[in-house]
């Protein structure tokens, strides 16, 4: 997936990264129409799945993907799971959001980046109407044979393997198969340093990547159910120094988060004009002293 915005190069890039169940969508993507249609109850699903992966000593994002395959009534296809994304509930605003935040970004010149960090459905988030907007999903997959039919998981994503792809977006290594990820970088040659990156969600599944977030300057905001407006999570999520900011997952103009998001892209301008001077003097200071190591040992040279 690629943003239908075309990046500029010349701005500096703040990548903005969401889970997607109860962050995005009210509710777990399984239990919008899947659940239902293998005659469970979401509830009674989700136990079963959990008790598969205690007994086994087995991943539970790998238990649901067995439980999803076995219990299927239908052919567990590509364009099975795609179909499913079709109907997924969003919170208020989400399709709106996106064209929205990128041309704010490039008003300050910022180019805005986003990106899915999830232990749900890949193919089932491909088949959202927001699907385009993102420059990468990361999220559980299947791998499927010539005929669509899934056979295997192809990746897995927990909360504790989801900060890789923070690295990978770090470093502009989106490939999750690209090992230059644990290559050095230079700070200037990071194409999102993590102080221009944003997670967002809302549960201690994203915790890692909060943590990871917050501690390099970035920016973790968890968000909550505008309906329900329970704040529990977020309130102990504060007190933990996990997150920097909370508000309701309503992601219409003019809503908590929005301006939220757009204080973050006028710091972001800010912080990037004093750094781009920061890098020059650098850059000369170390070129100022490499030309007097040449010159000091130019004269000994020639008073031997």
């Amino acid at each position: 997936m690629t943003n239908d915005i075309s990046s500029n190069k010349e701005f500096p890039v703040l990548a903005i990264c969401y889970d997607f169940d109860k962050t995005l969508s009210p509710i777990d993507m399984q239990a919008q129409g899947f659940i239902q249609s293998i005659g469970y109850d979401p509830g009674d699903f989700w136990r079963e799945s959990d008790e598969l992966a205690q007994d086994n000593e087995m991943d539970k994002i790998l238990a649901y993907m067995y439980e999803m395959i076995s219990q299927s009534k239908k052919p567990f296809t590509f364009e099975y799971l795609k179909s499913l994304g079709l109907h997924l509930d969003l919170f208020p605003g989400v399709e709106e959001w996106f064209e929205r935040v990128n041309a704010y970004g490039k008003k300050h010149h910022i180019t805005i980046e986003h990106y899915i960090i999830s232990s749900g459905s890949k193919e089932m988030i491909e088949g959202t109407s927001i699907a385009h907007f993102f420059q990468k999903v990361y999220a559980s997959s299947f791998y499927f044979d010539k005929k669509g039919n899934a056979k295997w998981p192809a990746q897995v994503v927990n909360f504790t393997s989801k900060t890789q792809f923070l690295f990978r977006i770090e470093k502009g290594k989106l490939d999750i198969n690209d090992e230059e990820v644990n290559t050095f970088f230079e700070p200037k040659d990071l194409k999102v340093p993590f102080r221009n990156m944003v997670y967002i969600g809302d549960s201690d599944t994203d915790i890692p990547c909060m943590k990871l977030v917050n501690s390099h300057g970035g920016h973790s905001i968890g968000v909550y159910n505008p309906q329900t407006c329970d704040k529990t999570k977020v309130y102990q999520m504060m007190e933990d120094k996990r997150i920097g900011y909370f508000a309701e997952a309503d992601y219409s103009k003019g809503k908590a988060l929005d301006r939220l998001i757009q204080a973050i892209i006028d710091k972001t301008e800010r912080y990037e004009k004093l750094e781009k001077i920061h890098i020059a003097h650098l850059v000369e200071s170390k070129e100022a002293t490499q030309d007097k190591l040449i010159h000091e040992a130019m004269d000994r040279l020639q008073k031997q």
